[in-house]
């Protein structure tokens, strides 16, 4: 794996976003950065000479290419192109070959088989700086791949010298549809359960990032409402692929659908180990 940071770029506002993103990105781990057009449209190479003038300008000591990918198949290049990144940066929307991201199957497939962790960024109207003091926010359920995204969430924070939350949903049987409903004595002793589960997920990584402030928040609701409700005025947030309970199916049904339409900052999609393999 050469551990670059790849950015998909159209040359649209979205991209341009992503693409800042990147670039700061790229410079806080230093990685090289890797600007990817895919199309068979015209205007590739202008769009690639604008993306790696700005992301000189973003980051001037940052090693960068570029590759223009003459293809018809937008996101089966870019989960290509994922097999040797470290990361893979894309907006929230584009022009030409990446028209309609994150509206139907190019979103799906990208996020759901990239072999690499996937951010999705969406521009920020009317200012482009991320004030430092927002947190990064995770999504926890303590499944592997809700492992690998807290890895990430810490160094995220660390690197970003950001607070991070640590989010757990659970669910009642009323809140599920089923009968009967619990007395307040079983969801008290649900509530220990589901604080344990998440403090067992955090351990041993406050240690190792003693510099990270760690908030830690579990809520009785729908996992799409507590992540975006703990989104609000978050710089990044990061979520596993797939997991379980609150998050099982995620990038597969309602709640990645919520999370990356709704949320008002960048989203980080994570993998499990053998996923990045297939």
């Amino acid at each position: 794996m050469s551990g670059q940071i790849v950015v998909g770029y159209d040359g649209s506002p979205e991209a341009q976003q992503a693409l800042r993103w990147a670039a700061d990105e790229a410079r806080r781990e230093r990685r090289p950065l890797r600007i990817v057009h895919v199309g068979l449209g015209q205007g590739g190479a202008r769009s690639l000479t604008d993306g790696v003038e700005r992301a000189r300008a973003e980051a001037p000591d940052v090693e960068i290419t570029s590759s223009l990918e003459l293809r018809d198949s937008v996101p089966g290049t870019l989960v290509e192109v994922s097999t040797d990144a470290h990361m893979l940066v894309l907006g929230a929307r584009g022009l030409g070959g990446f028209s309609g991201l994150l509206l139907g199957s190019v979103s799906t497939a990208v996020a759901a088989h990239a072999h690499c962790p996937v951010v999705v960024v969406r521009r920020r109207p009317g200012r482009s700086a991320v004030p430092l003091a927002r947190p990064v926010v995770v999504g926890v359920d303590g499944s592997r791949t809700s492992v690998r995204a807290v890895d990430l969430a810490f160094d995220q924070a660390s690197r970003l010298e950001a607070p991070l939350t640590a989010v757990h949903a659970w669910e009642t049987p009323a809140l599920l549809g089923t009968t009967p409903a619990w007395t307040p004595e079983e969801i008290a002793d649900r509530l220990v359960t589901e604080k344990a589960l998440l403090a067992e997920s955090l351990a041993g990584h406050c240690e190792k990032y003693p510099d990270v402030e760690v908030r830690s928040t579990v809520r009785l609701g729908g996992a799409a409402e507590v992540v975006l409700a703990a989104s609000d005025g978050a710089q990044l947030v990061v979520l596993g692929s797939r997991g379980r309970g609150g998050f099982a199916g995620l990038l597969l049904g309602s709640v990645s659908h919520a999370v990356v339409h709704h949320a008002t900052c960048p989203v980080a999609i994570v993998h499990p180990p053998h996923e990045r393999d297939v």
